[in-house]
């Protein structure tokens, strides 16, 4: 017999689901971006702020039974991009604690860092900074083996202390302006979840250096979520390019972190991501539907 509990999250699900604008029965969130593909703005819609509040307050009154302790005994580092959204940031790691995780820290990756004309300077950081890091030098290509020494800084298959090597990899990404400490890590994670920009006039070459990252960093822990709003996956964006990278085999994505209920989505992948599956989730360009089972 079913019982009362497996009703309840069901319910729950399908409130979430309306909450997201998905219409059950019929697939996954429509395409509300898509008129937005050669939009260059830092923001993705302009719904009306009352509208939004609205979505938020239900949401989070939704989906709580969805996640609650779906990742506890997990770590997570929040990785973000320049022009990501500072307060879906600050709500995704509030989630995250709900969901019993540990957040570790924040990250952001800077524009020097991901303009690939620093390639080579980069690369030469992160090769001096893990010198002595087994598996770094043979990582892959440059953004490979960037990728491979900041994981090694920040990720671990089991949350560990930051040791001195991590220490190291970080004090060297920092002096280097390759990235910022909003919030030091006090651990490595076993998680991360990588936080877009909307699509700018420059993501579609940031695409291929977040993928290659997102793929490295992931090899250094248990999983990678990249997440952003809508319209990071239409042509040019940031979640289109890792799902058209080969990163899309291991690195979970999400392309509703503009909407309450699509923020929710990016924790239900991080679980997935703990247990060994990604997948691709959130609009009809998601591959995978609108959130996963």
């Amino acid at each position: 017999m079913i019982n009362f509990r497996y009703h309840l999250v069901s319910i729950a699900a399908m409130l979430l689901a309306l909450a997201a604008g998905i219409a059950l029965g019929a697939g996954p969130l429509d395409d509300a971006g898509s008129a937005l593909d050669g939009d260059d703005s830092p923001t993705t819609t302009s719904a009306d702020p009352a509208v939004t509040s609205f979505e938020s307050a239900y949401a989070a009154r939704t989906s709580l039974p969805l996640f609650k302790g779906a990742l506890k005994g997990q770590s997570v580092v929040v990785i973000t991009m320049p022009g990501a959204s500072a307060a879906e940031a600050k709500s995704i790691s509030t989630l995250l604690q709900q969901a019993d995780a540990e957040v570790t820290g924040q990250v952001e990756l800077t524009s020097k860092l991901l303009n690939s004309s620093n390639r080579q300077f980069a690369e030469g950081v992160a090769q001096q900074a893990a010198a002595d890091v087994p598996g770094v030098s043979a990582a892959g290509d440059s953004y490979g083996r960037i990728g491979a020494a900041l994981g090694r800084a920040i990720m671990a298959n089991k949350t560990s202390a930051v040791d001195p090597a991590a220490a190291t990899i970080q004090s060297a990404f920092v002096e280097g302006d390759l990235i910022t400490l909003t919030s030091t890590p006090t651990k490595r994670a076993t998680l991360a979840v990588i936080l877009t920009s909307p699509k700018a006039s420059n993501s579609g070459d940031q695409g291929s250096v977040v993928a290659a990252m997102a793929a490295a960093l992931d090899a250094s822990g248990k999983g990678v979520v990249v997440a952003g709003p809508s319209s990071a996956s239409t042509d040019g964006g940031i979640v289109k390019a890792v799902r058209d990278s080969d990163a899309t085999s291991s690195v979970s994505t999400v392309d509703v972190t503009d909407m309450a209920a699509g923020r929710v989505v990016t924790i239900l992948a991080a679980a997935k991501e703990a247990t060994g599956l990604s997948g691709s989730w959130g609009t009809s360009r998601s591959a995978d539907g609108g959130l996963p089972d």
